[in-house]
């Protein structure tokens, strides 16, 4: 996989650009053959997606929309900082291809919900959990690949305790899920102990929402991780919510503000749904006993 910057910064560039090739009225034709791209080019760097940025394109669509010299600066210095290479781009021969971006939106992210009814948040899988879970998905996979994914997992994690821009988690899970023994009864049992430590962080939240709620409507929505990202100085550049949902062969980024409302107001109702901290807890480690003995 071929590194291709740092992805928040890239992402505020090209929906920048998007908005001031609209402003200006300038077609997607005039504004390829402005710098000799195709459409596919630029359309990827419209959306933010992995492409290598060269400054001068950038500087020459900036007067083709008839930019500020403080807005094109303002733009070269987003192309500048999204020319950084992330950390994760290290483990790229460990990264689906599909899931190199999430990375990088979750790395930049400020607070993470995500909601799971068959398997736990993989920011707080055990080792031992994401190995079973690794193994069943690909039984083929050579042992040492299979470390090199958990060492880019632990990688992940460690914003989980830092003091300095700890990443704010609220996770919503199905009881359901605590009951299947991943990885064998003691895997599980240490998997859940585990969950309702973590849970006590300052950062992290983790609520269960139990059989007896019955039917519900996160049922229906699915599986879902919901990113919220830092507030820009400049308050226009901003990158809004981003909503994930991850699929077999691949996954679907959702942007669009409509979209996300849906999502956020899935995550009221699955609040409603779900027990508070404290009796999620309690809940968790029953079950973890359960398994212990």
């Amino acid at each position: 996989m071929t590194p291709t910057g740092s992805t928040l910064p890239r992402r505020m560039l090209g929906r920048q650009l998007r908005e001031l090739r609209n402003k200006s009225g300038v077609s997607v034709e005039v504004a390829r053959e402005a710098i000799g791209v195709g459409k596919q080019t630029l359309w990827r760097m419209e959306t933010g997606q992995p492409v290598r940025l060269n400054p001068l394109f950038i500087e020459r669509l900036c007067k083709v929309y008839g930019a500020s010299e403080d807005v094109t600066n303002m733009m070269l210095g987003l192309a500048e900082e999204a020319g950084r290479t992330g950390w994760w781009h290290a483990y790229g021969d460990a990264i689906p291809k599909h899931f190199d971006l999430f990375v990088g939106l979750e790395e930049a992210a400020k607070r993470i919900v995500s909601y799971q009814t068959t398997l736990l948040p993989g920011l707080l899988q055990t080792d031992e959990y994401r190995r079973a879970i690794t193994w069943v998905d690909s039984p083929t996979m050579p042992t040492a690949e299979v470390e090199r994914r958990i060492e880019l997992f632990n990688r992940r994690k460690i914003r989980l305790t830092m003091t300095d821009n700890a990443l704010t988690v609220e996770a919503l899970v199905d009881e359901a899920m605590l009951h299947r023994a991943i990885g064998g009864p003691a895997v599980m049992a240490d998997q859940l102990n585990c969950l309702a430590k973590v849970g006590e962080l300052p950062n992290v939240s983790v609520r269960v929402i139990p059989l007896k709620a019955e039917a519900y409507a996160g049922l229906v929505v699915g599986p879902f991780v919901l990113l919220e990202f830092p507030r820009h100085p400049t308050a226009h550049l901003t990158e809004p919510p981003v909503i994930y949902v991850q699929g077999h062969t691949g996954a679907l980024y959702l942007e669009k503000s409509e979209e996300v409302r849906q999502y956020q107001y899935a995550h009221a109702d699955l609040q409603r749904s779900a027990l508070d901290e404290l009796h999620s807890r309690s809940l968790i480690r029953k079950i973890a006993k359960e398994y212990a003995t």
